[in-house]
């Protein structure tokens, strides 16, 4: 029982330290556009049935009553995100777009890797294509790039760029719009699936089982950007808890191998 008891903690701590690892990733995101809080859900190893004799006057008896069960340890279980709405900031930049509501603007790197983000921080590259800050291309609602030649349009600056509440471009010149291309706004049934893949971009775990949709309860906000959903003063909080449960497994372990040597001992003592 003394080496399950040191066993049993000893999970404890790997699964403290991996909720730490997440945690300080929390912290160090906390600035980042669009990047959305990780946690970890943790399960039992297993649940030890605990049970007692029937008959206490005749340990023979097979007959036995359960008394219940005791957790052999947890370890942690899987990575989730929590994809609440962070807060908007006003940039007044006309290409920093953010999400209100569910949904995710989608981009394609040059490879043709398909990623979801919440980080509308966009420009007109040379190619006078839309892309995000790693140069990935922002696609519209059909799946294409999104091209804004302002030469050809006729505008002098992007300040003559409107994006409305749809993600519709639409520029204006001599106070007459074009509407161009529309951004796509995709949304997924489960987001526990989704894998986080850097740079506040994310993609589901498996596209089969959790296809993309088309994104019903959103308003694309123009000259502004989605801050990071970490809250520091939690963080900070959970970072403490964690620290103070580990220490208190520590001494367990301590205390468990100090009493396990002092078994040892005694029985090389009775020999």
């Amino acid at each position: 029982m003394i080496s399950r008891g040191i066993d049993i903690a000893a999970k404890g701590m790997m699964s403290l330290l991996d909720y730490q690892d997440s945690i300080a990733n929390n912290l160090a995101n906390v600035n980042t556009s669009g990047y959305k809080r990780e946690g970890l859900s943790f399960r039992n190893v297993y649940n030890a049935v605990m049970e007692e004799p029937a008959h206490h006057n005749n340990p023979k008896m097979q007959d036995r009553t359960l008394v219940g069960e005791i957790s052999m340890g947890s370890v942690t279980h899987k990575l989730v995100h929590e994809f609440s709405q962070g807060t908007l900031s006003r940039t007044g930049a006309p290409l920093d777009l953010a999400i209100e509501g569910d949904g995710f603007f989608k981009v394609r790197s040059r490879q043709g890797d398909i990623a979801y983000t919440r980080n509308g921080a966009f420009m007109i590259n040379s190619e006078n294509l839309l892309v995000d800050e790693q140069g990935n291309y922002v696609l519209d609602r059909l799946n294409n790039p999104i091209r804004i030649n302002l030469t050809e349009l006729g505008i002098n600056s992007q300040r003559d760029l409107s994006i409305n509440e749809e993600g519709t471009v639409i520029a204006t010149k001599n106070e007459t719009s074009t509407a161009l291309q529309t951004i796509g706004i995709w949304d997924f049934g489960n987001k526990e699936d989704m894998m986080a893949l850097g740079t506040s971009r994310y993609a589901p775990k498996d596209p089969a089982t959790n296809p993309e949709l088309v994104a019903e309860r959103y308003s694309v906000q123009q000259g502004a950007l989605e801050l990071s959903n970490s809250n520091v003063i939690l963080e900070m909080i959970n970072s403490i808890n964690v620290s103070r449960n580990y220490e208190t497994l520590s001494k367990l372990v301590h205390e468990e191998s100090t009493q396990l040597s002092t078994a040892i001992n005694l029985g090389r003592l009775n020999q």
